[in-house]
């Protein structure tokens, strides 16, 4: 199969412009993004009082606190955030200027999947894995979530990570005197490559799960990484001190209130009787998990031989996509749009599982029957079991026929 980058990336600019004057129905956060964005543009700090307690000094303000969702909460969303909504809030047209930002944000992940399969000598069709997925249309240019800018940064500091000539000869045949060089040159693309990591975890905190990952597909000098990372989260956090600390507090309650079609959790706090441990249970299997994984990961790159920096970095991804299901399947809260991360993954780790997960989220959006008809948020523990047991369902069979295959040979 042969399709070439211009098909794939028209085609998506396509079905998400058509969404992109369409009024959010599916979630309506796209509202605190705004607001968000243009307190940063009057030059206050959004991270000094919710909405719910602010005089608004406008009409159009005032109308937008009405749509703010949780408005007596001091903003989550990190720095990186703030500044994306200030800059989709500059491009005008209310909600219309965010959603145009993150529909650009979004086809930069597509250029950059590109380039990623280009450089791994993978079919450029995969992209389609993820450019032409309804999830990230409906999710980015319906109802404008501000994950895909955190995706955008994440590939970007991936596609930093790839060197753009060919991987370097191993050692044992470069003489002494220039393994020096090629280590200066690339400490700007490395550090550049933190730093836009840096960015994706201030949009979002989930890009951390990927942290152990990353710094394994580096293998090498991974020094200028963890320094731009450091260097870049404290230029973002800065500005917006003291008052940063108040997000901390919404984040808690998010950490110990917020559920959403999360399976594994209602099952846990049925069988416990208690929510906070059901809570404590998941985030120790999650760590463990994580933990299983990655240290696999750290066993496999030590017998990759150089010149192997990609085939390291191929096996980071489909251990960052399997660290990714875990968290999906384990999450009290689980949104369809907390599945974007993973779709972004599907082009390089394209397991059963997680394709069936990125479709099987769309069922949390039933909620909405009911509320759009009888104002009543009714959430079903069916829908939720579906959610995580269609996946799991399908990497069961997919294991049973793989086995039966092998026998009959």
């Amino acid at each position: 199969m042969s399709w070439s980058p211009a098909l794939i990336l028209t085609t998506a600019a396509a079905a998400r412009l058509l969404f992109l004057f369409r009024s959010p129905e599916l979630s309506d956060d796209i509202y605190r993004y705004l607001w968000d964005g243009l307190t940063l543009l009057s030059g206050s700090n959004p991270y000094t009082a919710a909405p719910g307690f602010i005089q608004p000094a406008t009409e159009t303000l005032a109308g937008l606190q009405q749509l703010v969702n949780h408005s007596a909460l001091v903003t989550i969303y990190p720095p990186a955030a703030q500044l994306v909504f200030a800059a989709g809030a500059l491009f005008g047209g209310g909600v219309v200027g965010i959603k145009l930002l993150l529909i650009i944000l979004d086809l930069g992940s597509c250029v950059c999947i590109i380039r990623l399969l280009a450089a791994f000598r993978q079919p450029r069709w995969k992209a389609a894995l993820y450019a032409w997925h309804p999830l990230p249309v409906l999710e980015v240019a319906a109802s404008g979530h501000i994950d895909t800018a955190g995706i955008f940064f994440f590939l970007a500091a991936l596609s930093l990570m790839i060197r753009k000539t060919s991987p370097p000869e191993p050692k044992n045949l470069i003489p002494a005197t220039t393994q020096a060089e090629p280590r200066r040159k690339n400490f700007p693309r490395l550090f550049l490559a933190g730093g836009a990591f840096s960015c994706a975890v201030m949009v979002k905190l989930l890009p951390l799960i990927f942290l152990p990952g990353v710094l394994l597909g580096l293998r090498r000098q991974r020094l200028p990484f963890l320094l731009g990372a450091s260097v870049g989260g404290a230029a973002l956090l800065l500005p917006f001190l003291p008052d940063l600390t108040n997000a901390f507090t919404t984040l808690q309650t998010y950490a110990t209130h917020w559920e959403f079609a999360g399976f594994t959790f209602r099952t846990l706090r049925q069988a416990t009787g208690s929510g906070e441990i059901s809570r404590m249970i998941l985030a120790a299997l999650f760590l463990a998990a994580a933990g299983y994984r990655y240290s696999r990961l750290a066993r496999k790159q030590d017998r990759i031989l150089l010149p192997g920096e990609h085939a390291a970095l191929i096996a980071a991804l489909q251990a960052c996509s399997e660290v990714t299901f875990c968290f999906l399947l384990l999450t009290p809260t689980l949104h369809p749009w907390y599945a974007l991360y993973l779709a972004a993954l599907l082009p390089f780790a394209a397991g059963a599982a997680r394709l069936v997960l990125c479709w099987s989220v769309f069922l949390g959006y039933q909620v909405l029957l009911p509320y759009t008809l009888l104002g009543q948020w009714q959430e079903d523990a069916l829908t939720a079991a579906l959610i995580s047991l269609a996946p799991i369902a399908a990497f069961l069979t997919v294991t049973l026929v793989r086995r039966l295959e092998r026998r009959t040979e």
